[in-house]
């Protein structure tokens, strides 16, 4: 009797210290705070507390949260033992929240860290994060119109030969000794893709020569609000050129919105009406070597120009001259020799021989293990 009684008690005493001892490992997770996240729009408050030691007896992290006024919730999945913040992206902007960070075992005991003082989420004006990015663009900005002011008050600006460009005039020329129309092609992109805003430029630039030779102007599109568009830039270039009685607004129609459907559409223009030069600017897919091959076969001067890269080598296979990328983008300025353009060109040269400048020098700093021009890239990025 008195061995089971001795039994019964260190069995009492050994459950108890383990209990005690689980009780003192399993602390509640210490120096919550919370604040509202730095740099946002006001939609998040951060949650950080102090790492737990190993042997803690933690598995887990569950952060409650409680508006004004309301009751606890859980937010979010539970947390993995080791994690030391929280970002809630799930607030009202405005309102006030307090935080618990519970620490859970892994039979499941929890306790829970003393309630933290109420924040709210507000946004800022200025992601301080990004001043490196604000810093380039302000010197981009004053190289843009630093160029301006050099271009309007008459100073030359050089634009590198462009040929494709330069034989515009020559393919206008010849559609109108031959007596033949000019057919202009905008591609598959709509009045949101920077390549068809491009070649609606250089198709204003074209509708002012058509106007002057009086040469006809097709321009079959793709897209119905990129044919109002077309309709109001040709018809504006000729007004300009003081000849609005030659503008035919049945010469820019609408053809389909089927990708290959267009494209048989406009060969079969090529083929019937052969006109003597032929436009390809813009956004193409698929297509644009079908175009290109059939215009190539009824002898028609061609100038294309995309910035899609996967149809470039079409292009220059089977067009006689082919803007390449950011030629497109320069045709207007190149074209119209307007100081406002060729200042903008300019400066825009200005700022990639900037920023080709900082990604040679960081290569060098790089190569003796200094990174801070890496860093600065990485925020512009």
């Amino acid at each position: 009797m008195i061995k089971t009684t001795q039994w019964i008690v260190v069995t009492l005493v050994l459950c108890l210290s383990i209990s005690v001892a689980f009780s003192q490992g399993l602390a509640p997770p210490s120096n919550v705070t919370v604040v509202d996240t730095p740099n946002d729009d006001g939609s998040s408050i951060t949650i950080m507390w102090d790492a737990a030691a190993e042997d803690s007896g933690i598995s887990d992290y569950q952060i409650l949260r409680q508006i004004a006024d309301g009751d606890l919730e859980e937010v979010g999945e539970l947390l993995p033992a080791g994690t030391t913040t929280y970002v809630d992206s799930s607030i009202e902007k405005g309102s006030l929240y307090t935080y618990i960070v519970r620490a859970v075992s892994a039979t499941g005991a929890t306790v829970d860290s003393e309630q933290t003082a109420p924040v709210k989420g507000t946004g800022e004006w200025f992601h301080t994060g990004k001043a490196a990015l604000f810093i380039v663009m302000l010197l981009f900005s004053a190289a843009i119109v630093w160029n301006i002011y050099d271009a309007r008050s008459g100073k030359e600006i050089f634009v590198r030969r462009i040929p494709g460009l330069e034989a515009v005039d020559e393919a206008i020329g010849r559609a109108t000794e031959m007596g033949r129309s000019i057919l202009y092609v905008l591609g598959l992109g709509s009045i949101g893709r920077i390549a068809t805003i491009a070649s609606m430029t250089i198709l204003g630039q074209v509708a002012r020569r058509t106007a002057d030779y009086e040469t006809p102007l097709r321009v079959p599109c793709i897209d119905p609000i990129v044919l109002n568009v077309v309709r109001e830039v040709v018809k504006t270039s000729y007004v300009d050129e003081g000849h609005p009685d030659a503008y035919n607004e049945e010469d820019i129609f609408y053809l389909t919105g089927s990708q290959f459907a267009y494209a048989a559409g406009v060969d079969g223009m090529m083929v019937r009406e052969k006109p003597a030069a032929i436009f390809l600017q813009g956004s193409f897919a698929a297509e644009s070597l079908i175009l290109a091959e059939t215009g190539n076969s009824i002898g028609a001067i061609q100038i294309a120009g995309t910035d899609s890269e996967h149809q470039l080598p079409f292009f220059i296979a089977a067009c006689d001259y082919t803007l390449i990328g950011e030629e497109l983008y320069a045709a207007t300025a190149y074209l119209s020799k307007d100081p406002m353009f060729l200042g903008s060109l300019k400066g825009q040269d200005w700022g990639k021989v900037l920023i080709l400048g900082m990604i040679v020098f960081g290569v060098v700093l790089e190569s003796f293990g200094i990174s801070w021009i890496t860093a600065l890239l990485q925020q512009v990025n």
